[in-house]
C-alpha cells in the first residue's frame, strides 16, 4: 500500500488546523480506493499522530488536537459498528417440561408477518393448534419435513396440507433432520428439541432463540435455499 496521496491530504490539512467535509470525503475515497486493512489504517492513524506530536510544542495545540480527532473520526468511520437498535439477548430453553413448548408458542403467537419452520416431525397437537392458528391470523406460514415422519402415526403434516398451509417434504434417502424456525425474519429458533409431546414430557432437548439478525438472516437463507430445492 501506498500512502503519499493520504500523508499529502494530511499535510495539506494540518497547515490550518482544521479538515473540511471535502476533504474529508477525499480521505474517505483514498482509504476506499486502497482498500486499506485494518493494520494500514493503524499505520496512517501512527503517522497522524506524529504529525500532531511535532505540533503541540507550539501555540496551536489545542487546535492540533482538534485536527487529530477529525483525522481519528475518518480512519475509523468505515470499520466502527453502525449503531443500532438494543438487540434483545438470545434465550435458552431445557425439557423435560413445558419451557421449550411454551418458547415455541410464544414466537408463533406473537409473530406478524411470516414463520418458516423446518423440523423432522411435528406431532405435538398443542404446537400444531398454534400453528394453524397463527396462518389463521394472516401470518404466511411455510413448513418443510421429512417424509418418513411425515407419514408416522400422530404426525401432523397432512393436517397443515388439509387446511392449506404451504408444506413441502424431502423425499430423498437421507433425512431432513433440522430442527429450526425463522419469525418474521428476524428471529431463529434451534436446538435438539423435536416438536412432540414425548420431547416436552421426557427427554432431555434444548432450545436456542437468537433475535441476532444476521445469525436469523442466515437460518432464513438455508430454508429459503431448501424451499427452492424441495420445488
Amino acid at each position: 500500500m501506498t500512502d503519499e496521496p493520504f500523508d499529502r491530504i494530511l499535510q495539506q490539512t494540518l497547515t490550518d488546523y482544521r479538515v473540511s467535509r471535502s476533504e474529508k470525503r477525499v480521505l474517505q475515497q483514498i482509504l476506499s480506493e486502497l482498500g486499506a486493512t485494518r493494520q494500514q489504517r493503524d499505520f496512517l492513524r501512527h503517522r497522524a499522530f506524529e504529525l500532531a506530536r511535532a505540533e503541540l510544542l507550539g501555540p496551536q495545540a489545542h487546535a492540533v488536537l482538534n485536527w487529530l480527532a477529525a483525522i481519528v473520526k475518518v480512519l475509523d468511520a468505515d470499520v466502527m459498528p453502525k449503531a443500532g437498535p438494543a438487540e434483545e439477548p438470545p434465550e435458552v430453553f431445557f425439557s423435560p417440561g413445558d419451557r421449550c413448548l411454551g418458547a415455541i408458542r410464544g414466537l408463533l403467537r406473537r409473530a406478524t408477518s411470516a414463520v418458516d419452520i423446518c423440523v423432522f416431525t411435528i406431532t405435538d397437537d398443542r404446537i400444531s393448534d398454534t400453528i394453524v392458528e397463527t396462518r389463521d391470523r394472516g401470518v404466511a406460514v411455510r413448513i418443510i419435513a421429512d417424509n418418513d415422519k411425515a407419514e408416522d402415526f400422530g404426525s401432523d403434516i397432512k393436517r397443515f396440507e388439509r387446511v392449506g398451509i404451504a408444506v413441502k417434504i424431502d423425499e430423498t434417502e437421507h433425512h431432513m433432520h433440522h430442527k429450526f424456525a425463522v419469525f418474521d425474519r428476524q428471529t431463529a429458533l434451534t436446538g435438539s428439541y423435536n416438536w412432540t409431546r414425548s420431547a416436552a414430557l421426557h427427554n432431555e432437548e434444548n432450545i436456542l432463540v437468537s433475535h441476532d439478525l444476521r445469525i436469523a438472516g442466515q437460518y432464513q437463507q438455508e430454508f429459503d435455499r431448501l424451499w427452492r430445492q424441495l420445488s
